[in-house]
């Protein structure tokens, strides 16, 4: 017999004997074991005296009598006993297809093949339209007194398994907020789940525990599963030893066991100031066990849910990737470890997505000393580190949100800095046209690549341009004589029709960044930035000056032909000849005044002298009718 004490009741494990009436008068000495339970307690002086009388039992039952196993319960009598609520939890228990109660161990119909099949982020096929409602409901549900009540209201709109796990994952990830300072704590009789539901904050045990009780309330099978994790306080390439950090669930669902960790879908903690946010996380619903083992490794290798399972070298070898990445839509990274190393001081990273995805990076927290290169499906990233030794690199993606979310952590490490590739500082992501500046009016460009080289300084980029959308550049070096009101002056904007030419002139060697921006005229706002090119020359001998300054005059289809340098020879007779719509009258204005003439080929010619002037400017009068003329270009004339 066995004593098994509660709160309010005592139980006791006792073997029933039965037998003949002859059998009872042979053994006479032992009738008092027929005897009413509660009376035999008084008479054999209360506990102590139940173990003699489990001695004889013991002895009769190798007398070789046939005997029942009971339990009999001692409570006080306004409390409910605790069988009935056993017997009551075994019935909502509903077991497999034997009757069987206690779940079952995970086995080979329950494992997923590994590396992951890109078939889906869920360990079964779901159709999240399908728990709108249910995930309306669920979330607004509140915990009026005790857990059975709190699960019975969820299950008011929950319809199967699948739906009553749903609705209990819902719950707890937009009820229960994680706990820093309990998780700190060794006493785990605070995260019991009446304390959990009166406080409504945890830690992750008491996350698994709660989920594990609602369930099993709710009738289905669940588990908890403890492990290492790769989450909160986490390093790119650490190791895992000693006491597990994490836990979550598995639950049976149609004849499998799936994973969901509620502690991470229901929000995250910031890790500079410590404090949990709620932000839920649909990824670790049901998760595909090939992407759960990213960052969780359980404790017994059957919760893993694999063929093959992954050892514990091969879960801190491998390439984290964070939910975010497969939020986003990406399918896979190179490299695929999460330490890599510069070959020739450069490192080369690659990502495929399942559609076009804006994506950013940063180098030890700055935007600097890479190309990044959008694709159609994924981007292309160039890294050369400044310097030798170990770098943090951050990779984000946009989505379809507004926000950039970190998706993946590299660990670079650098043994050569090649220091013939200095990037500019305002060469900003990404680099190159794509299919995002297809997509903001810029098509057929006539450089496709982003790397564009010259051995005079000088280049011509042509663009196609949507109607409506103006296109606006500048040009960004690291040194020399571009400053921010001159960084357009280097750079003279040419229309032909549906396209644009960007005539470059460098100032001197080295290397530079074109930056495109564009606007649709008819709506408010400044120019948003779409790509820049990266313009290299190593010709020491480059030192081109600046374009003419053009005014707000200068029409969209306006070409210069000549002179294009914006600083004039002093003392010199110096050609024009421009191509203008829809003007009246031209005029060259120095120290005197020279009239433009308009030949057939619809060109406006002429010349100026100029002697004793500083500035020389290009005038228009639009209306014959009017006298006012407007300026619309502007040049400087060297000193004598």
């Amino acid at each position: 017999m066995e004593l098994k004490k509660d709160i309010n009741a005592v139980s006791i494990d006792m073997l029933l004997i039965v037998h003949s009436e002859k059998r009872r008068a042979a053994q006479g000495t032992h009738s008092d074991l027929q005897a009413d339970p509660g009376a035999l307690l008084q008479r054999c002086g209360g506990f102590q005296g139940v173990g003699n009388a489990v001695r004889r039992w013991q002895k009769l039952e190798g007398n070789n009598l046939h005997g029942t196993q009971l339990t009999v319960e001692v409570h006080p009598r306004d409390a409910m006993p605790q069988f009935l609520k056993k017997f009551s939890l075994a019935k909502r228990l509903q077991g497999d297809k034997n009757g069987n109660t206690r779940p079952r161990q995970p086995g080979g119909k329950d494992a997923h093949a590994y590396p992951w099949d890109r078939s889906s982020l869920k360990s079964m096929p779901l159709d999240l339209r399908q728990f709108e409602k249910l995930d309306t409901y669920a979330s607004q549900v509140t915990a009026k007194s005790g857990l059975d009540e709190l699960v019975t209201d969820l299950l008011q709109e929950a319809h199967s398994d699948l739906e009553r796990v749903r609705a209990i994952w819902i719950w707890i990830c937009h009820h229960i907020e994680y706990d820093m300072a309990a998780a700190q704590e060794k006493d785990r009789q605070a995260f019991k789940p009446t304390d959990i539901l009166r406080s409504q904050k945890t830690n992750c045990d008491g996350y698994a525990g709660l989920f594990e009780r609602m369930c099993r309330i709710a009738g289905v099978q669940c588990m908890t599963v403890p492990g290492y994790s790769k989450g909160f306080g986490y390093q790119t390439g650490q190791s895992f030893s000693g006491e597990f950090d994490h836990a979550w669930n598995a639950v049976y669902l149609e004849g499998r066991w799936h994973l969901v960790d509620s502690t991470w879908g229901s929000g995250l903690v910031d890790t500079t100031t410590s404090k949990f946010t709620f932000l839920y996380n649909e990824f670790y619903f049901l998760t595909h066990p090939a992407l759960f083992i990213e960052d969780h490794f359980p404790d017994n290798k059957n919760w893993q849910l694999l063929k093959p399972p992954q050892s514990l070298r091969q879960f801190e070898n491998n390439m984290y990737h964070k939910s975010e990445f497969y939020n986003k839509g990406m399918l896979s990274a190179h490299p695929e470890t999460s330490v890599i190393r510069t070959v020739n001081g450069k490192t080369t990273v690659t990502i495929e997505s399942c559609a076009p995805t804006l994506f950013m990076f940063m180098l030890n927290g700055k935007q600097e000393h890479g190309l990044l290169s959008l694709r159609k499906n994924g981007m292309k990233l160039e890294v050369y580190p400044p310097t030798m030794g170990t770098h943090k690199l951050q990779i984000f993606a946009k989505g379809h949100s507004d926000i950039y979310s970190s998706v993946l952590e590299y660990t670079l490490k650098c043994n050569y800095v090649d220091m013939g590739v200095q990037l500019p500082a305002e060469l900003h992501q990404p680099v190159g046209p794509s299919w995002f500046s297809e997509q903001m009016g810029i098509t057929k460009p006539s450089h496709p690549d982003p790397l564009i080289h010259t051995s005079d300084g000088r280049c011509s980029i042509s663009l196609g341009v949507e109607e409506g959308i103006s296109v606006l550049a500048s040009l960004h070096g690291d040194d020399g004589p571009i400053t921010e009101e001159t960084q357009r002056r280097y750079i003279f904007q040419l229309h032909r029709e549906k396209r644009i030419e960007l005539k470059v002139q460098l100032p001197h060697a080295g290397k530079f960044a074109l930056k495109i921006f564009v606007k649709k005229r008819q709506e408010p706002g400044n120019y948003v930035f779409v790509f820049n090119y990266l313009l290299c020359c190593a010709n020491t001998k480059v030192n081109w000056p600046m374009f003419p300054e053009s005014f707000g005059n200068w029409g969209q289809d306006n070409e210069l032909l000549e002179p294009l340098s914006g600083v004039l020879p002093a003392n010199r007779n110096v050609p024009f000849k421009l191509k203008l719509h829809g003007i009246a009258k031209v005029l060259v204005k120095g120290q005197d005044t020279w009239p433009l003439t308009l030949n057939r080929e619809g060109y406006w010619e002429g010349s100026c002298s100029t002697a004793g002037c500083q500035e020389v400017y290009v005038m228009v009068l639009e209306n014959a009718n009017h006298n006012f003329y407007s300026y619309i270009l502007k040049y400087k004339v060297n000193a004598q």
